[in-house]
């Protein structure tokens, strides 16, 4: 026979509550890094919410084990991953700046100058060395002015 008021249910009760207000404070943010690899209309964004979503679910199943790393991180980063295993299925962009990148290019461009992640991460992050990741980063800035003039 179990026994009930093992404390579990608090436990458990409590867990929700950090992950609801994790999620209440970061996924805007995390929706929008996703918009911009998926170059998605911000308005109109299914394949973005889906790998938020899958980032999201990773992150609440592992939430007991993050021993003091910043969820943040670790929901972006699986983020991240989950797009570059599935580039092709972003090859062609669905309109906006970004569009006119690869996914690898739009990927560094975005964990690089709109997140703010730094090389060695980055390069941690895809598996590549970080003279590949600086160049990956020139090269799409360098398209990025192109298109822009």
């Amino acid at each position: 026979m179990r026994e009930t008021g093992n404390g579990h249910g608090g436990e458990e009760a409590h867990r929700t509550r950090e992950f609801t207000a994790f999620t209440a404070g970061a996924s805007g943010r995390l929706l929008h890094v996703a918009t911009l690899l998926t170059t998605e209309p911000a308005h109109r964004n299914p394949l973005a919410q889906d790998l938020l979503t899958a980032s999201l679910a990773h992150t609440y199943a592992h939430w007991d084990r993050l021993r003091g790393e910043d969820p943040y991180e670790v929901t972006r980063s699986d983020l991240a991953g989950r797009f570059a295993r599935s580039a092709r299925r972003y090859h062609r962009g669905r309109g906006g700046v970004l569009s006119s990148l690869t996914p690898q290019e739009r990927l560094v461009v975005v964990l690089r100058l709109y997140e703010g992640v730094a090389e060695e991460q980055t390069a941690a992050l895809l598996g590549v060395p970080e003279d590949r990741i600086r160049a990956v980063c020139a090269r799409a800035v360098s398209a990025l002015r192109a298109a822009a003039s």
